[in-house]
C-alpha cells in the first residue's frame, strides 16, 4: 500500500506573478513525483523485427471517438529510434504482482524479455502475460516536445483481464502504481 511521503521541497503557498521564472528542476521533479500514475510496459518491433520494450508510466488516454493514447519517452533513451521507427506499438498495464517486470523492462539489460511470460498475437508487439489491460496500437504520429518523443496511437484492439471468465483473483487484481518516485500498490 502506498504510504505518505513528504515532498522534499517547499510548496509556494501562492503564486506572486504568472512571469515566467527560471524552475528549479529538482523541485519541478518532486512535483511531477507527487502524482501517481499507472505503470505499463510498451513494446513494439525494431527495423530487424526484434522485440523491444520499456517501462513507462506517461501512457494516457487522448480520446474515446476515435480511439487514440499517448505517452512519451526521452529523446536520449537507447530505444528511441526503434520507437521512432515503429509502425504498431503494444501496451500493457501491469499488475501489483509485476513490480519485478517493471524494474527488469526499467533496466538497461540487453534482453529485457528473458524469462517473461508473453502474449503474442499475429503482426503486433509482444504483450506481457498477467497485465490487468492490454492495448495493440498503429502508431499514428510522433512529436517531438521538449527533451521526449510523444507518441500517438490509434488503439486497435483493447482487453480488460477482469471479467467473469477469468479467476477471482484475475477480478481482483490491484493496479502496480508509481508515486514519490517508488512503486508501490493501489488497493480498493
Amino acid at each position: 500500500m502506498l504510504q505518505h511521503r513528504p515532498l522534499r521541497a517547499p510548496i509556494p503557498i501562492a503564486l506572486k506573478s504568472l512571469a515566467k521564472t527560471t524552475l528549479d528542476a529538482t523541485a519541478l521533479r518532486h512535483a511531477f513525483a507527487a502524482f501517481a500514475t499507472g505503470v505499463t510496459v510498451i513494446t513494439a518491433r525494431d527495423a530487424q523485427d526484434q522485440a523491444v520494450g520499456m517501462t513507462a508510466n506517461s501512457f494516457g488516454s487522448v480520446s474515446l471517438d476515435p480511439p487514440l493514447v499517448q505517452w512519451s519517452l526521452r529523446l536520449n533513451s537507447g530505444l528511441h529510434r526503434a520507437f521512432v521507427e515503429a509502425t504498431h506499438f503494444s501496451v500493457s498495464v501491469l499488475s501489483a504482482k509485476q513490480e519485478a517486470i517493471a524494474r527488469q523492462f526499467a533496466s538497461r539489460a540487453p534482453d529485457r524479455f528473458d524469462g517473461v511470460a508473453l502474449i503474442h498475437v499475429a503482426d503486433a508487439p509482444p504483450l506481457i502475460a498477467g497485465a490487468i489491460a492490454h492495448f495493440v496500437c498503429k502508431k499514428i504520429n510522433d512529436y517531438r516536445v521538449g527533451d521526449h518523443e510523444l507518441f500517438v496511437g490509434e488503439v486497435l484492439h483493447a482487453a480488460v483481464h477482469t471479467d467473469a471468465s477469468e479467476s477471482t483473483e484475475a477480478r481482483n487484481a490491484e493496479p502496480l502504481v508509481f508515486f514519490n518516485s517508488h512503486f508501490g500498490r493501489f488497493q480498493r
